[in-house]
């Protein structure tokens, strides 16, 4: 016998209950009132990453004004602000609006079909309890992030399972782990590495971080200044505002310059750097790159904590690659041995895409490896479907913001036109493709055959800068290489109901 399952229908689906999620629920019931949402977040609590990773010393490396939300201002002193501050800035907001209210907590989407008669997404959801749930929406919003939150990277390293003490990854740090008077590896040289070694080094007996390529790595005073004085003198938004645009132009003229003039803001860096630890350390094995900065995300180190740990004796750096694993600790292709109690693989990120929900058109499975992006936004010949992908530049929530306003622009817009279908359409097929990504870090990469591509001219091509995206998005025609249509003619939700049912 066939039973139904039942359907709950809202306007908008929303899947994922992080900054990104939380920032698309206010700007629906803020700019789009009249319409219904609900916030599936697969997890048991709000904040994605900000819940997730609990390793030490979780903090931002953007400043808390721009990745912060543009609608509730970071009031704290701390500009470069530690994990748990960040998850309870995003709790305290979705309270503050109401838009807890919204949230369906531990429901999995797995896939989502859209139906064109009915202009509709079929989504189904595993439940708190493992059941099957569907919900249907007019528009569906991936606010998901971009990386698997069931498991980090790890490179298979020989002999691992010789080692005699403990192996952890930070996106599943355990809390158990007492690292005090120990002697602690972190392998990687990523903002994860530059974090947990300063931090470790407090209690720790000693922490090395063996890299096998080094990264820019750049100092920031923790605390703003300019924005802890304005807010002494200016109401608590108007200078949240005015610190947001100052850091926003100010990143903007410092990635200009270091794209412009790669090798001058390179020696800058380095310099810095050797400003820190002095001229007798070896700066140029341990602090040079073999790339230009941005190709890859810089670190951020807030106060020079890292440096400082380093000139204590607390830390060290040591580069190069890794032969295998002892009962004691890391052999070296170079033939030293590193002994170690814990050995830290702060290794990176699995990348994942719209977290491998599932997603089908008329019963057709959608590639997106193969689709276009729009607008970094949206995808080719997709329709009704948004995700949030934000800055490799930049603050992540600086392009969360602009989508979810543009989400809002989409749904007024075929409101006003009586019509329920807005499909971007590339109309050039001689337009050359791109990676979706220009960069080269290891996630990306090693994810590249998943990914969609963008086009060599607007809006098919990300622009990875603010104030363009600001008039592209916010200000910018919404009808750019966009096919509106499907009027709304009275069509029920047969096809929806047709494709749900359980045995």
């Amino acid at each position: 016998m066939v039973e139904r399952l039942m359907v709950e229908h809202v306007d908008v689906v929303v899947v994922g209950a992080g900054i990104s999620g939380i920032g698309q629920g206010y700007h629906l019931q803020t700019r789009c009132p009249d319409r219904s949402y609900v916030i599936l977040e697969g997890r048991s609590a709000i904040g994605g990453t900000w819940d997730l990773f609990r390793y030490p010393g979780i903090r931002s490396d953007s400043d808390m004004h721009t990745l912060g939300f543009s609608f509730h201002p970071w009031t704290n002193a701390k500009s470069i602000a530690d994990g748990p501050s960040i998850r309870s800035y995003v709790e305290e907001t979705a309270r503050c609006y109401g838009i807890d209210r919204h949230i369906r907590f531990r429901h999995h989407v797995t896939s989502a079909a859209w139906s064109t008669e009915d202009a509709r997404w079929t989504v189904a959801v595993t439940g708190p309890e493992g059941q099957p749930l569907v919900f249907t929406c007019n528009f569906l919003c991936m606010c998901s992030g971009y990386y698997n939150y069931a498991k980090g990277y790890t490179p298979e390293f020989a002999g691992a399972e010789r080692f005699g003490g403990r192996i952890v990854h930070p996106q599943l740090w355990p809390e158990d782990l007492d690292y005090a008077g120990k002697r602690v590896v972190v392998i990687g040289s990523g903002a994860t590495a530059v974090t947990l070694v300063p931090e470790m080094a407090r209690t720790a007996a000693h922490v090395t971080m063996l890299q096998r390529s080094p990264t820019y790595v750049v100092s920031r005073p923790a605390e703003d200044k300019v924005a802890n004085w304005l807010r002494g003198k200016l109401p608590a938004k108007a200078a949240y505002g005015v610190t947001r645009w100052k850091n926003v132009l100010t990143s903007m003229v410092f990635y200009r310059i270091a794209k412009k003039q790669p090798e001058k803001f390179k020696q800058r860096l380095i310099n810095m750097v050797r400003d820190h630890l002095g001229p007798d350390y070896d700066v140029d094995t341990h602090f040079t790159p073999r790339y230009n900065p941005w190709d890859q995300r810089l670190c951020l180190v807030p106060d020079a904590d890292l440096f400082e740990s380093i000139k204590r004796g607390d830390a060290a750096v040591m580069t190069g690659t890794i032969d295998g694993f002892t009962e004691t600790g890391i052999h070296l292709s170079s033939g030293e041995d590193l002994p170690a109690d814990i050995v830290v693989t702060a290794t990176g990120l699995e990348l994942q895409l719209l977290s491998d929900v599932r997603f089908s058109k008329d019963g057709a499975p959608i590639d997106l490896s193969k689709a276009l992006q729009y607008k970094g936004m949206m995808f080719s010949d997709v329709p009704n479907l948004a995700y949030t992908f934000g800055y490799t530049n930049a603050s992540w929530t600086l392009k969360a913001d602009l989508v979810a306003t543009y989400v809002c622009r989409l749904l007024n817009t075929m409101k006003k036109r009586g019509l329920r279908q807005a499909t971007p359409h590339n109309s050039d097929a001689s337009m050359a493709t791109e990676p979706f990504v220009d960069f080269s870090s290891g996630y990306i990469q090693r994810a590249e055959h998943k990914l969609p591509k963008q086009g060599a001219r607007k809006p098919w091509k990300l622009n990875q800068n603010y104030a363009l995206d600001i008039l592209a998005l916010r200000l910018g025609s919404v009808d750019d290489d966009m096919e509106f249509g499907n009027p709304a003619n009275g069509r029920g939700h047969n096809a929806a109901l047709r494709s749900v049912g359980a045995m």
